[in-house]
């Protein structure tokens, strides 16, 4: 039997036939006349899946090219040496800083582009209710420092909800030992009337993080499914009763990534729960306009930036991680990613083709040769 996947990696693993990884798991069946399996419909929102090929290949060339530029014709960096430093909560400025501008510039341009279009909405009171309904009630006002914040589950949410509310003076610290709760001593956009909202959206700093969607959906799975019984008992048994061919008695603690996978391909993007919601949807950067969107692969330097541009008191740091968090490695994602049917992976990246090209993240390499190693 395949060992479960949540969190061990086997020391030995063989290929099978069509690039994936041999060894036995559940079987999966697609029930496309299941009740409870929603149609497929696309979004009325989104520009033609052309246009987002173009992007993403867009993307794609532009860094490579100025990547090579960086590597091959030796460019001399900014102010002469790679070393120099700033005066900021950042410190030194490295060789990686100056590829993350690259990015985050391909980003910008892209965003610019994709946004400018006719057809995207260029406000909250643009979107249609639900939509509306979702972005409002992800934003967290601020209005001591003057800045929204759009919280995106499974991208360090936790850690920036505990210093708001020590902005707030809510927590001593942010290293406080205790539960999170995310809703109190927190003020969110749909809190607010539409005027107050508004106001807010035109005159304070708003910022969001974001991740690699892949690597955010595997984390969301490993957490939800691998530790929390209540996600078990409400997404886990029915997922395995959708795709498993005999769920036996299973409880929803052994959901395997292919079929998660396969419950998001049959799942309305709109009504996704948050964890696992593509970025797009729950803060919707075509309506709002972010002055800034961090990286968690650059989550304390970005963090620090943000920290700076509210004006944080200095003895106030982005936390640590919790001893207890078990971080996806590449390794990891390698391993899932090549475990998991091509097509099937291939069939899903339109939901989250906005969060793939919007942020200047590669789409994932299933290949063959990729998986081989």
């Amino acid at each position: 039997m395949f060992p479960h996947p949540l969190y061990q990696l086997p020391e030995h693993f063989q290929m099978g036939t069509a690039g994936t990884y041999s060894g036995g798991s559940p079987t999966l069946r697609r029930i496309p006349s299941h009740p409870l399996s929603r149609p497929r419909a696309p979004s009325t929102m989104l520009p033609s899946m052309l246009m987002f090929g173009v992007i993403v290949a867009s993307c794609g060339l532009l860094l490579m090219i100025e990547r090579g530029i960086l590597a091959d014709v030796k460019t001399p960096p900014p102010r002469g040496d790679l070393a120099w430093r700033s005066h900021s909560r950042g410190g030194v400025h490295r060789a990686e800083d100056l590829d993350y501008e690259i990015l985050r510039d391909i980003r910008n341009r892209t965003m610019s582009g994709v946004c400018g279009q006719k057809n995207m909405p260029h406000s909250p009171w643009d979107l249609p209710p639900g939509q509306r309904r979702t972005l409002l009630k992800h934003i967290i006002v601020n209005d001591k420092y003057k800045f929204l914040y759009c919280y995106v589950p499974k991208v360090a949410c936790s850690n920036w909800k505990r210093v708001l509310k020590v902005l707030d003076g809510h927590l001593e610290n942010v290293d406080v030992k205790l539960k999170m709760d995310h809703k109190s001593d927190l003020t969110f956009l749909s809190d607010l009337s539409e005027d107050e909202a508004t106001y807010r959206l035109r005159h304070y700093y708003k910022f969001l993080f974001v991740r690699e969607p892949m690597e955010r959906l595997l984390s969301a799975y490993r957490n939800k499914f691998g530790e929390i019984k209540d996600y078990q008992q409400k997404y886990g048994m029915e997922i395995v009763r959708r795709y498993r061919e005999k769920p036996g008695t299973s409880q929803g603690e052994d959901v395997t990534f292919s079929e998660f996978l396969h419950y998001l391909l049959d799942e309305d993007v709109e009504k996704m729960n948050e964890h696992w919601m593509p970025i797009y949807n729950l803060c919707q950067p075509c309506a709002v306009t972010y002055d800034f969107i961090g990286s968690y692969e650059r989550l304390r330097e970005d963090a620090n930036t943000v920290l700076e541009a509210i004006n944080a008191p200095p003895y106030i740091q982005f936390p640590e991680r919790q001893a207890w968090y078990k971080p996806v490695t590449k390794e990891t994602l390698h391993y899932f990613l090549c475990n998991t049917p091509r097509g099937l992976i291939r069939e899903l990246l339109p939901k989250y083709i906005l969060d793939f090209s919007l942020f200047a993240y590669s789409l994932p390499n299933i290949t063959s040769e990729y998986c081989r190693n």
